[in-house]
């Protein structure tokens, strides 16, 4: 099976934000971002796996601060760890008063992927090889991060999520 580095999938990309895609505050509104977040995200999984695919799950997403009209949204996606048919990708967004100069970071998430073929069903992704520190970090820890998501779909049992039980075993003897 081929492998792909980390840093080939990575996609940025930057909206205005402009008076259709606020509230009445003036603020960016939270399902515009989550549309663009999506697209974003969908893009890194394709350039890994070389196939459409799908949006299996969104992480949490909180809302660090507002991102107000007139501002530039940067979304910054990567894959961050490819499972058999499933990638997980994880982003940083920022918000940009070009007129101040100014650029804060407002989010960050991590959305799940599954690559599917012509018939719709789902196909093998590349293994994904982590070179950075941070990319190793973020390698590690997706399989925890997935366990939770698994058992959050009811889709294992607590029980059977070995490794995040032994992480959190050793979290509570220290």
């Amino acid at each position: 099976m081929n492998k792909k580095f980390a840093k080939e999938s990575y996609t940025e990309m930057n909206e205005l934000v402009l008076p259709n895609d606020t509230n009445t505050f003036g603020n960016l509104m939270g399902g515009r971002l989550l549309y663009w977040m999506d697209i974003c995200a969908a893009m890194a999984a394709q350039k890994h796996s070389n196939s459409p695919v799908v949006t299996v799950s969104v992480d949490n997403v909180s809302f660090k601060r507002s991102i107000k009209l007139g501002e530039v949204v940067t979304i910054q996606a990567q894959v961050t760890r490819a499972f058999s048919t499933s990638m997980e990708v994880r982003m940083e967004i920022f918000a940009q008063n070009l007129p101040e100069g100014t650029r804060e970071k407002s989010n960050e998430a991590y959305y799940t992927f599954v690559a599917i073929d012509k018939e719709n069903h789902p196909t093998w992704v590349p293994e994904l090889i982590p070179e950075t520190t941070l990319e190793q970090e973020l390698y590690e820890r997706a399989s925890q991060r997935r366990a939770l998501r698994l058992i959050l779909s009811k889709k294992i049992k607590p029980e059977d999520a070995i490794e995040l039980k032994n992480i959190v075993n050793a979290a509570l003897r220290d």
